[in-house]
């Protein structure tokens, strides 16, 4: 999995992600971030709290603080999608 932070400011961080087939981000948490995902090219199984959720290009999904998620590639090509952090990390 790639990951390319496009823009980031005080108060958001813009990346792209890049997944191969068969990649995944596992789920995980963040305690004060909310996330969005906005898959651009491919099929995106998205986790939310252990429900998983398929998604296509044009489909997002909100992740908000707290809540378990991850994302893995579920097509045969590649995964392009837009995801937007707020607040940023801290190390961004």
């Amino acid at each position: 999995m790639a990951k390319v932070a496009l823009a980031t400011t005080s108060r958001t961080q813009l990346d792209l992600y890049c997944l191969e087939p068969g990649q995944e981000q596992k789920p995980h948490a963040h305690a004060d971030q909310d996330k969005i995902y906005l898959v651009l090219e491919g099929r995106a199984r998205v986790v939310l709290d252990g429900k998983e959720e398929l998604l296509e290009p044009g489909e997002a999904v909100v992740a908000a603080a707290g809540q378990e998620h991850g994302l893995r590639n579920a097509g045969p090509g590649r995964l392009l999608a837009v995801v937007v952090v707020t607040p940023p990390p801290p190390h961004a």
